[in-house]
Formats: C-alpha cells, sequence, structure tokens
C-alpha cells in the first residue's frame, strides 16, 4: 500500500473567502515504512496573510513573494499523490483548500478525491481515544514522539511527524522518519555472532492462560483499530492454512 502523509499552511482559516495555500508538504510510506521521499513547495498566494495565521507558521508575504503559484507546481504535485491514501490529520481542512486550487487550474484533476482515497487521523485518533485532546502535539505526548523542533507549524516537519504518529497509533513501524538515516544493505558494521558452546541451554517460560488471553484481547483491538487489519493475526492465518 502507498500512503503519502500530508499537511498543508494556509493564508487563513476558510478557503471559500478567498484564501490560499502557501506550502505542502508530503512524505511517502510504502508498506508501513517511510521511503525517504518526500514534496514540499512553499506558493506566492497572491493576496494577504492574516495575522493570525503567521503567528501559527511565520510564513510572511515578504518570504513568498518569489516562490512559484499553484498552477506553476499543479501537475507535479498530483503527480506525487496520484493513487495513494492520503494521511491527514483533521482532513476535511487540508482537503478543502486542496479541491480550491485544483478547481481553479487545468491538471484534469477537479477533486482530489478523483486520484486519491483519504484516511483522517483526527478521526482515527478521536475513536482511538474518544473524550482525550487529540490534537497533533497531543498525540506526540501520548505516543512519545519527538515534536521539540515544532515551535511553529510547518507542513513538511507535520508531515513527518504525524507519519511517526500514524504508525505509532496504528502500532506500526513508528521510529522511523526522515531525520534518520538507515542503509539496511551496509553489513561493514556488522560482526558475525557465534553461540557459545558452553552456554547452559535458554530457560523457556511458556505464557500463562491469562496472559494468552491479554495477547488476544491486544490483537483483537489492534485489528479493530488498524485500516490494515493485525498482521500477526494474519500470519497465524496463512500458517493455520498451510
Amino acid at each position: 500500500m502507498r500512503q503519502v502523509v500530508l499537511d498543508t499552511e494556509t493564508t487563513g482559516l476558510d478557503p471559500q473567502q478567498g484564501h490560499r495555500i502557501i506550502e505542502i508538504g508530503c512524505v511517502e510510506i510504502e508498506n508501513r515504512r517511510l521511503t525517504g521521499r518526500h514534496y514540499q513547495c512553499y506558493l506566492n498566494p497572491e493576496r494577504d496573510i492574516d495575522e493570525a495565521a503567521v503567528e501559527v507558521h511565520g510564513l510572511t508575504e515578504a518570504f513568498l513573494i518569489d516562490k512559484p503559484v499553484f498552477v506553476q507546481v499543479a501537475n507535479d504535485f498530483v503527480d506525487f499523490v496520484r493513487g495513494s491514501e492520503l494521511v491527514i490529520h483533521n482532513a476535511p481542512f487540508d482537503v478543502g483548500f486542496l479541491d480550491y486550487e485544483l478547481g481553479q487550474v487545468s491538471t484534469g484533476v477537479a477533486r482530489i478525491s478523483e486520484i486519491c482515497t483519504v484516511l483522517d487521523t483526527l478521526v482515527l485518533a478521536r475513536n482511538k481515544h474518544p473524550g482525550q485532546r487529540n490534537s497533533l502535539d497531543a498525540l506526540c505526548k501520548r505516543y512519545e514522539i519527538d515534536n521539540s523542533q515544532r515551535q511553529l507549524h510547518g507542513a513538511l516537519l507535520d508531515a513527518e511527524i504525524l507519519a511517526d504518529v500514524y504508525l505509532a497509533m496504528t502500532s506500526g513501524q513508528s521510529s522511523l522518519s526522515l531525520r534518520e538515516k538507515r542503509d539496511e544493505d551496509d553489513g561493514e558494521n556488522l560482526r558475525q555472532r557465534k553461540r557459545d558452546p558452553n552456554r547452559p541451554p535458554l530457560l523457556v517460560i511458556p505464557a500463562s492462560a491469562e496472559e494468552l488471553d491479554a495477547h488476544a484481547e491486544r490483537l483483537a483491538e489492534i485489528d479493530s483499530s488498524s485500516p490494515e487489519g493485525c498482521l500477526w493475526r494474519q500470519l497465524e492465518e496463512q500458517t493455520e492454512a498451510g
């Protein structure tokens, strides 16, 4: 499965009042692993930016004056997200702005739903943690995701953080990020380790019935909350079927 975690920054709150996107940030996930591919651009909105919005993201008209307008990046953006599942926190906000921008240009795509499906992590979090705060910062604290660099909102940084939160919230790989580069094929630093022939056999302590029940309940929890279901359960079923 290919997913694109997406965030935007805007001039204000409502595209129907003429507000525009001024930054798009995306990171790519394939099979629940960050690939390192990303898409990011700043945009000249050709209008003023609400003061309250500047306080949130720090992007000013002076900074954006020499940046491209949306029509200049529209095709590249569409090509990057096409066919993916978009993972967005509070998706109606970002999708509303994207649909507005796409409606102003000729890319052959009038609405984001024509080329992508959308997963709203705010809805996912509210279902998983009813009655609790589910802002991105609150979820970072709950899942112990480092958001110390998030003094101001930035679309690419927030997309990176949301990717870590989403993977943790759905009990997947949560330690990878664009800020941590790994080379899994580089074996130079690996040393071969051999078992000590004189080592006594390991003591095997089987799980108790209570522990097995707790394990089964946890798998059922993951199965119901994760869009992909519980991979462990799927592997067990494949093993039993084989």
